[in-house]
């Protein structure tokens, strides 16, 4: 029987209706590619660990996200998989934003990935090398730390972006020319980010 983190049955009974049946069958085809796989808990999300990090699923209010930790190195023929938010994609993780069980792959290609991501971290195959940028410390103003404590998920969401993702928002709601244009920034951010984007309005436009 493979090794279940209580705190994912929590995570899964607390997400939207959706989302159950959806995180429950990920979990189970997780350990059915590979049984030696542990379970955790990261950044508030469901991780899947096997000689480092394997995959994590997420829950949002309106969506949920699958990744693969080396998906550019696994082999996607029919076009499953698509790059992260912060790459271009349409969500968090590798398969888009999730409403269903009818937006996932077949269980047999699932698997598959599985098995072939338990096959990179056995032969000991790292993720192609990321450009390192040198980054200032970024400053968060109070007002904008507070918004978020009161919003667990979009907590959540905002510590796991990318330096450039924080510096966005951060700048996108600093940038406000008067406080009524700030607050409505502030409360569209937490939406947004309750909701798992990454990516400002300001962003968007572009």
């Amino acid at each position: 029987m493979p090794e279940k983190d209580k705190r994912i049955d929590v995570y899964i009974d607390n997400a939207e209706p959706f989302a159950k049946p959806v995180l429950k069958k990920l979990r189970e085809l997780i350990h059915k590619g590979n049984p030696e796989t542990k379970e955790t808990i990261k950044w508030g999300m469901p991780f899947f660990e096997y000689k480092g990090p394997l995959c994590n699923f997420a829950s949002f209010k309106k969506h949920a996200t699958f990744g693969f930790w080396k998906y550019k190195l696994i082999k996607d023929p029919k076009g499953y998989l698509q790059d992260i938010s912060n790459k271009g994609g349409d969500a968090m993780g590798n398969l888009g934003r999730i409403t269903g069980l009818k937006d996932l792959p077949p269980d047999n290609v699932i698997i598959g990935f599985i098995k072939q991501a338990k096959k990179l971290n056995d032969d000991g195959i790292k993720s192609p090398s990321k450009t390192k940028i040198s980054k200032k410390e970024l400053e968060i103003p109070d007002y904008f730390i507070k918004a978020l404590k009161r919003n667990k998920q979009a907590e959540i969401t905002f510590n796991g972006f990318p330096y450039s993702h924080k510096k966005e928002y951060v700048e996108w709601i600093t940038d406000a020319k008067t406080d009524a244009t700030r607050l409505k920034r502030i409360n569209t951010a937490i939406e947004w980010m309750t909701e798992g984007k990454s990516r400002t309005w300001k962003y968007m436009k572009k």
